[in-house]
């Protein structure tokens, strides 16, 4: 089965290897059908510490390496620079 991959903004780069990302998605409201915006923020592992705030990376997923942490970032994004 293939991995998951995302697009997002890195919104936290303060712990060691690791970024935060926040993944913004729209959707049509089932009942006011209203254009609706909502965001989910992604701890993603970052071998290099090459992810810097307000950055728009990749991540895809991979097995957990920590509690919080099931996503990586993709190399070769421009985060690895």
């Amino acid at each position: 089965m293939p991995k998951r991959v995302m697009e997002g903004v890195v919104v936290s780069t303060k712990q060691d290897k690791t970024a935060v990302v926040r993944i913004d998605r729209t959707f049509l409201h089932p009942v006011l059908k209203k254009i609706v915006r909502r965001s989910k923020k992604y701890h993603a592992h970052d071998e290099t510490n090459s992810a810097v705030e307000g950055q728009r990376i990749t991540i895809q997923e991979c097995p957990p390496r920590s509690k919080l942490k099931t996503w990586e970032v993709v190399p070769g994004d421009g985060a690895d620079a």
